[in-house]
């Protein structure tokens, strides 16, 4: 089947949380990262905690999110660091808190270390999104991957994403089939289940309309056609939005 590059970009764009979280980032950076935010009208940024409140004064008025990680990239098992870390980038603006689960630990079997993480974090993010990292290509296995997936859902996560980006294996199709059908599946056994969709995010590796296509279909095949959104369905990525934007008609590209 050939591949509708245009439609492909217009479904992903409003899905993308637009990312950098490089170890060269900058004020200046944020700031060309904000603006591409803003003119294709993505889900979100996704930058490092010291840069919130920039990114937050810098899309004042629009309708991107702010989002930034905690207890990344190393997944360590410092409870108190993390809820502090997390109140700290509420306070500065954050709307999303994206948490690596301590998943050394979890694959250790200290599956109560990293649920009370999760437990403590959802706490402090009150009715803040919370993302937990699971680090799929550390966890390597579907079962591995569908075992924390759960601890996460019964903890509070509202979206569960594969990886950090900083591990040597990223996102892959089988690790986002594995965690889709356990949102599938156990979407209802979290606290407050209804209240707000349980969702999915695919981060590290993605570069391509393909990859975004790939994605996209599996979670259509899983989930069904229209439960792809920015409530349920993120494409975390640096690269992405510009390959995206390059296949659009001149007027799209130039919004």
């Amino acid at each position: 089947m050939t591949l509708d590059a245009p439609a492909v970009a217009r479904r992903a764009l409003p899905l993308l949380d637009l990312t950098d979280l490089s170890e060269t980032c900058s004020e200046a950076a944020v700031e060309t990262l904000c603006e591409a935010a803003r003119a294709s009208a993505v889900a979100a940024v996704c930058v490092w905690p010291r840069y919130v409140s920039r990114s937050a004064r810098l899309l004042t008025g629009s309708p991107v999110r702010v989002a930034t990680v905690i207890n990344f990239p190393e997944g360590g098992t410092g409870i108190a660091r993390a809820v502090a870390d997390t109140a700290e980038a509420l306070r500065d603006g954050a709307h999303e808190i994206d948490l690596v689960l301590p998943y050394r630990a979890y694959l250790d079997g200290e599956t109560e270390t990293a649920r009370a993480m999760v437990a403590a974090v959802r706490a402090a993010c009150g009715d803040r999104l919370l993302k937990v990292i699971l680090e799929t290509g550390t966890l390597a296995s579907p079962e591995t991957i569908a075992g924390a997936s759960r601890l996460a859902i019964r903890a509070g996560a509202d979206f569960i994403k594969t990886s950090t980006g900083k591990s040597p294996v990223s996102a892959t199709p089988e690790a986002a089939e594995a965690m889709l059908i356990a949102i599938r599946d156990h979407a209802g056994d979290r606290p407050g289940a209804g209240e707000r969709p349980l969702g999915l995010k695919v981060s590290g590796g993605l570069r391509s309309v393909a990859d975004a296509a790939g994605y996209l279909a599996l979670a259509d095949r899983i989930m069904g056609p229209a439960w792809a959104s920015p409530q349920t369905f993120r494409l975390g990525a640096s690269s992405l939005r510009d390959a995206l934007v390059a296949v659009l008609p001149g007027a799209e590209a130039a919004r």
